[in-house]
């Protein structure tokens, strides 16, 4: 990936982990366009970043999705970057009875069905650029599930295994398929994230990001930060249960 010149669309750039990115790819000479349900948080990222553009959109809608794709390519032609970041993240119990499932089906449709959606609408554009890219956000917690939050941990494995399917069919072409897999972020992605004192500092989390995609430091296109990679490779290192009883409790 560039790290300049480019014109990247982040979904979810309003708020954490999306409009950190933004800033930070703004700041070294990208043209942005940030995507998002809450039109307030969208203008005032942009009026804080001057040159950054943004557009509503509700990933979960479908047919605002195929609308939204042919508008931003026609009023951006030279796109050529989209980071799939927008996500939700509730707790559930699935022990209740009844089990809930508004919030599974509203976690399905935002975390998988809408960047899939998205990215099965761009890729023609994406294609035909001399060089693209496109960025899945997934998690730490879809290589080790945190059993409160059990939805939201399959749709995060279900985008990894989709990423990895990505890559290799468009190995061929000009676009690059990265998967970027934060750990535990101090976000207001989930209520207490951003207090707690085991969450990576946001800043430090970018500054970490940033520092690999300049390197290319992108082993099999996944960006993982030191503090991810305990739980991305707890399997492959023989210590699964352990690393799953430390993040869970017995």
């Amino acid at each position: 990936m560039n790290i300049t010149g480019n014109t990247i669309l982040i979904t979810g750039g309003g708020t954490g982990i999306g409009r950190a990115l933004a800033e930070a790819l703004h700041a070294r000479g990208n043209r942005i366009v940030i995507t998002g349900r809450r039109e307030a948080v969208l203008k005032e990222t942009a009026q804080e970043n001057p040159g950054m553009a943004w557009a509503v959109l509700d990933v979960e809608d479908a047919a605002a999705v195929r609308d939204f794709c042919a508008r931003i390519v026609s009023n951006h032609p030279d796109l050529n970057g989209v980071i799939l970041n927008a996500g939700i993240m509730k707790a559930e119990d699935l022990t209740a009875e009844p089990f809930d499932l508004a919030t599974a089906e509203a976690t399905i449709n935002t975390n998988l069905l809408g960047p899939i959606r998205l990215a099965a609408g761009l890729l023609p554009h994406l294609k035909a650029q001399p060089s693209a890219f496109v960025m899945t956000v997934t998690s730490g917690l879809a290589f080790i599930p945190l059993a409160a939050t059990p939805t939201y941990n399959a749709t995060k494995a279900a985008m990894h295994s989709w990423s990895v399917s990505l890559r290799h069919q468009l190995r061929h072409t000009s676009v690059e398929v990265l998967e970027l897999a934060p750990p535990a972020v101090a976000t207001d992605l989930m209520p207490g994230h951003a207090e707690n004192p085991n969450s990576m500092p946001l800043a430090d989390y970018i500054a970490e990001v940033m520092g690999l995609i300049e390197g290319g430091d992108t082993p099999r296109g996944e960006i993982l930060v030191e503090r991810v990679k305990p739980l991305r490779q707890a399997e492959s290192g023989g210590n699964w249960d352990a690393v799953f009883t430390a993040l869970n409790g017995r």
